[in-house]
């Protein structure tokens, strides 16, 4: 089930969800631009490594660029291939410009970085000592959906359903998307190896938790929150 467009207009121009994709396409086409030594040696020179990042493990000085607090952030933009970044950039594209009329472009900035730390804790808080580095805008964009499913559960959603060589399109709402999606990547979590790399699920999920624990701080007072389908104003609704 892909997302490819929800039935949710809104007035605002979505500057910054813009820029982060832009920012996050300009960094992969100049990952791909560079030898594979150089790409290798960029992931984890700006991927964050749990090791460096709490284990106390340094990396060696040709290798390390920035900070290991400073990666937590630079991971955000970067991507392991183009199903990576293609996948990233649409669910970007479908719930986040709705997320930052929610709030605003400023608090906007500052929720998506927020998800993004939260994503990162959740996958390297449980290993300290992997040496395995975590890149991609995924934690962050997983605040996202879990804003959305708290703002509009019910907004329809036109996703992509492959019947082996088929592709049929539905409309569904958006509740249904994103729980499947959050099922999903608790299942793949609880099945998945620490073993070698991979899908970071763990951040998946730490991401979605803290978009849904965000929100009502972040939000617009006059944007009420759908729990359980139900308008709520957590700090009263003011015009």
């Amino acid at each position: 089930m892909f997302p490819i467009h929800d039935e949710n207009p809104t007035r605002l121009i979505p500057y910054v969800t813009y820029t982060l994709m832009a920012t996050c396409i300009a960094v992969f086409l100049w990952q791909i631009t560079r030898t594979e030594y150089a790409q290798q040696a960029i992931i984890y020179a700006y991927g964050v490594i749990p090791a460096v990042l709490l284990g106390g493990m340094e990396l060696d000085p040709s290798v390390a660029k920035i900070s290991a607090e400073a990666s937590v952030f630079s991971s955000m933009f970067l991507h392991g291939g183009w199903m990576h970044l293609i996948g990233n950039m649409m669910y970007l594209w479908v719930f986040g410009n709705n997320i930052e009329a929610a709030m605003g472009h400023i608090r906007y900035i500052v929720f998506y970085l927020l998800c993004g730390v939260a994503a990162v804790l959740a996958q390297a808080l449980p290993d300290t000592g992997s040496q395995i580095p975590m890149i991609g805008a995924s934690g962050a964009i997983s605040g996202v959906l879990g804003a959305y499913l708290l703002l509009y559960p019910m907004a329809r959603v036109t996703v992509i359903i492959p019947i082996f060589i088929i592709i049929q399109t539905v409309r569904v709402p958006a509740v249904f998307v994103l729980l499947i999606w959050f099922v999903m990547q608790l299942v793949s979590s609880l099945m998945s190896s620490s073993e070698g790399g991979g899908v970071a699920f763990g951040a998946h999920i730490g991401g979605f938790i803290a978009g849904m624990l965000l929100i009502p701080l972040f939000k617009y007072s006059r944007i009420g929150l759908q729990i359980p389908f139900v308008t709520y104003y957590p700090f009263g609704k003011k015009s």
